[in-house]
């Protein structure tokens, strides 16, 4: 029975939805005949997501478009749903399964899954070969002169940028290699979002075209969140790999370093929660888990809802909740907002940020709620503390951004502030102080 299964080396696509320039793909060609391209819909992931959830959607589009351009190339893209070591288990036993390709993931969940399908393969004379793909240096390739991982971004940018070399942006000939697809005759249909137990969202996908206009005015407008189209958008595309992080740096490069300065601060997240994996479940730095953090439930929903008197945080939560994505100046006050004002803890922001946004990433998501909360990887820690005012007065003094998400401001109908902003700030220093005692 054994020597009748057909011989496949299988690539498993996750973080790097795209046929050019991948390199798990790239070797998996390169190095055998017969690919077959896997995609598994992981049901430990899509049980804990909202049935309307535009993420799912976008993937489910995109693995029909993967599907597609396979079938036009005399292959086709296996789509299972599941556990992925079930999944692998019960493809060995339709296939003799040579190796298995894929491109390392950083995430802690994501380490102990692919940790477990190591053990399975070596147990099965199975090759499970990793590469690196979502990023241009990974884990400990930028490291101290003490050959420790750096814990503050200024310094990581500066060894980044004296590293990088044309060598670290050259993208992988996939088409080169294109004929060791494994070719397939009949190809399989694709299981529809409605099987996987999900509804169509109705938020829009932003493009994955980086735009040179928005690179070359990036660091004057990038701040404001009233000017339209001043941002790239593309967090959605580089979170599950539909553009090449490599292309990217090429593009931008010479046109915005402020903006190669943003995907710097992606991978300097990536390596944190690489080389720390505590900081998923917990504070960067354990004492600030000794804060008194509150857990007002009734002030925690005004604050989801964009209720809480301060134009600037509930603009940028209603624009989160009816499109699925916040400008970042926004995330900055509304997550300041949270963790000071409100003093609750940065991972019930977190959390929800995790549900609601399009472009949501684990490593960037944890990192950015600590810098705000003053409990990561930072030099100036808790008593960083935005006024939401004066940051509205800096950053939308025309309100062209509070316009168009609270309409309400400045009539009797908007809610009144839920806290007085000094009161907050000295409550947080107080409280802070205590803790770190």
């Amino acid at each position: 029975m054994n020597e009748k299964r057909k011989s496949v080396t299988l690539f498993w696509f996750r973080r790097d939805l795209r046929l050019d320039d991948n390199a798990g793909l790239y070797h998996a060609l390169k190095n055998h005949a017969g690919v077959l391209p896997l995609f598994i819909f992981d049901t430990t992931i899509l049980g804990l997501l909202p049935k309307i959830d535009a993420r799912v959607q976008f993937i489910h589009q995109t693995v029909a478009d993967l599907k597609s351009q396979l079938n036009e190339l005399g292959s086709d893209l296996r789509v299972e749903q599941g556990v992925p070591l079930d999944i692998f288990k019960k493809l060995n036993t339709e296939f003799n399964l040579e190796a298995i390709y894929a491109n390392q993931d950083y995430e802690p969940q994501a380490q102990r899954r692919d940790d477990a399908l190591q053990v399975w393969a070596q147990k099965n004379l199975i090759q499970f070969l990793l590469y690196k793909d979502q990023v241009i240096f990974e884990k400990k390739e930028i490291v101290t002169d003490m050959q420790r991982p750096y814990t503050v971004y200024t310094p990581y940018k500066k060894k980044w940028l004296a590293a990088l070399s044309p060598f670290y942006l050259k993208s992988y000939p996939n088409k080169k290699y294109q004929q060791s697809y494994l070719k397939i005759k009949n190809p399989s249909s694709l299981i529809t979002l409605k099987q996987l137990g999900f509804s169509e969202s109705d938020h829009e996908i932003p493009s994955s075209k980086l735009s040179k206009a928005v690179l070359k005015n990036y660091a004057e407008q990038r701040d404001f969140p009233g000017i339209e189209n001043a941002t790239s958008r593309l967090g959605i595309h580089l979170r599950f790999g539909t553009v090449s992080i490599r292309k990217l740096v090429r593009d931008c490069k010479d046109l915005s370093a402020v903006w190669l300065s943003e995907l710097i601060w992606r991978e300097f997240f990536m390596q944190i929660i690489w080389n720390f994996p505590h900081v998923s479940e917990g504070s960067f730095r354990p004492d600030y888990e000794k804060v008194a953090w509150r857990n007002d439930k009734a002030e925690f929903e005004k604050w989801k809802l964009g209720q809480t008197g301060y134009p600037m945080v509930d603009a940028g939560l209603r624009e989160l909740n009816a499109t699925g994505f916040m400008h970042n100046r926004a995330r900055m006050v509304t997550a300041s907002f949270l963790t000071k004002h409100l003093l609750m803890h940065w991972s019930k922001g977190a959390d929800y940020f995790a549900e609601k946004l399009l472009d949501y990433d684990l490593a960037a998501n944890n990192g950015n709620w600590q810098w705000a909360a003053g409990t990561g990887c930072d030099a100036a820690p808790y008593f960083r503390i935005f006024n939401p005012t004066s940051q509205l007065e800096r950053f939308d003094k025309n309100l062209d951004y509070i316009k168009k998400w609270v309409p309400e401001f400045g009539t009797e109908a908007y809610c009144k502030p839920m806290v007085e902003h000094t009161f907050a700030r000295e409550r947080a220093l107080t409280e802070f102080k205590k803790a770190l005692k």
